[in-house]
């Protein structure tokens, strides 16, 4: 006769601890201020991809008979015009709705440059080590020696201005915070038992570094990339607003600031909306590129 042995006692103080995507989806939505944020941009992109449907007129179509015309909850203002219009009668609010194209394009474009060139600089740099690592890493000192600002203004002088040539200066001077991150990963996981056993097996160098590495540090690539998002959309202004960014035809929240910086004193709307947008643009991107930080942090996960 077969007796049973009793089924091990349960502690009730252990908890099954939950899937990494409902972990993270979790702690995302624990953060009501990020969950505003993402809100933001999404209503941000969906600006820039239905501009011609919800802007209210051509962001370039003039009319000086309403030129500098008030918003519409002040004295003289006209519903036609919710924001506005500027010195030479254009429609504020298209502008800054078409704005919206270029910062999200320039921001995200940028980012993504940097992106894979820090990527493949930090991985070649942290897996190799030796010679590459100190070349490698001496490059990235001698970029850090000249301000990123000065140095994209050089360059954007230098092959002239369009909406590309400043996504591939911004994506050229941002890609080393991406490599510095990523070494430093890879210095911590080349000693690590699933590197040295791919190694054993006659794992190829790439393919360690694309399949295993690669995917562990993707999370702070992440929370690097949005912070750099909020970075070009500032520093693509900035180009925009000292008339080194893309054409004076295409709408930019930069070439906005730069037009109503003379009438601050009379008119004054001309130049704060698209310093709104501006602003909460790269406040929302910050307030994402610290949660999704937050959501890659395994200690949010047992508060």
């Amino acid at each position: 006769m077969t007796t049973t042995s009793p089924a091990p006692a349960t502690d009730e103080r252990t908890v099954p601890a939950p899937a990494p995507r409902a972990a993270a989806l979790r702690v995302l939505l624990r953060n009501r201020l990020a969950v505003a944020a993402l809100a933001f941009l999404a209503l941000l992109v969906l600006c820039a991809l239905f501009a011609p449907l919800i802007a209210p007129a051509d962001p370039n179509a003039q009319d000086l008979l309403d030129r500098l015309r008030p918003p519409v909850w002040q004295d003289g203002g006209s519903a036609a015009h919710l924001l506005g219009t500027d010195q030479l009668g254009r429609d504020l609010l298209s502008r800054v709705v078409y704005g919206t194209r270029v910062s999200l394009l320039v921001g995200a474009g940028a980012a993504l440059l940097a992106g894979l060139i820090g990527t493949a600089v930090g991985l070649s740099s942290g897996y190799f080590g030796g010679w590459t690592d100190r070349v490698l890493m001496r490059l990235a000192d001698v970029q850090l020696a000249f301000p990123a600002i000065l140095l994209a203004l050089a360059v954007v002088g230098f092959v002239g201005s369009g909406l590309w040539y400043v996504v591939l200066v911004l994506g050229i001077t941002g890609w080393v915070s991406y490599a510095r991150v990523v070494r430093s990963e890879v210095l911590s996981l080349r000693s690590r038992d699933f590197v040295t056993e791919a190694h054993a097996i006659g794992v190829g160098h790439g393919a360690i570094m694309r399949r295993h590495l690669l995917p562990n540090v993707m999370a702070p690539l992440a929370t690097i990339g949005t912070l750099h998002v909020a970075a070009a959309v500032v520093a693509e202004a900035s180009l925009s607003y000292l008339g080194l960014g893309v054409p004076k035809e295409t709408v930019t929240w930069g070439s906005m600031l730069a037009d109503g910086q003379l009438y601050l004193g009379t008119s004054w709307w001309v130049a704060v909306f698209p310093g709104i947008a501006l602003m909460l643009t790269s406040l929302a991107v910050n307030i994402t590129g610290d949660a999704l930080r937050d959501v890659a942090d395994p200690k949010a996960y047992r508060r």
